[in-house]
């Protein structure tokens, strides 16, 4: 399995184990694939934060957006 990028360890660092465990998938995913970055939304509401790869980010990045 290939490492975390910095930007994902330090994004997972600074975010509560909750958020971490929602979004740690697809931040291997990302990095297993190595091609796109990860979109992190929050929702307000049950849903809260959840995240997918997407093309339009570069590998390694990550962008949040409110949903």
């Amino acid at each position: 399995m290939n490492e975390l990028p910095a930007a994902y360890k330090e994004y997972l660092a600074s975010q509560t184990d909750h958020v971490g465990q929602a979004i740690r998938p697809v931040l291997l995913q990302s990095a297993a694939d190595q091609r796109h970055g990860v979109r992190i939304t929050y929702n307000p509401g049950p849903t809260g934060h959840q995240a997918h790869v997407d093309e339009s980010i570069p590998y390694g990045e990550i962008v949040e957006d409110i949903d």
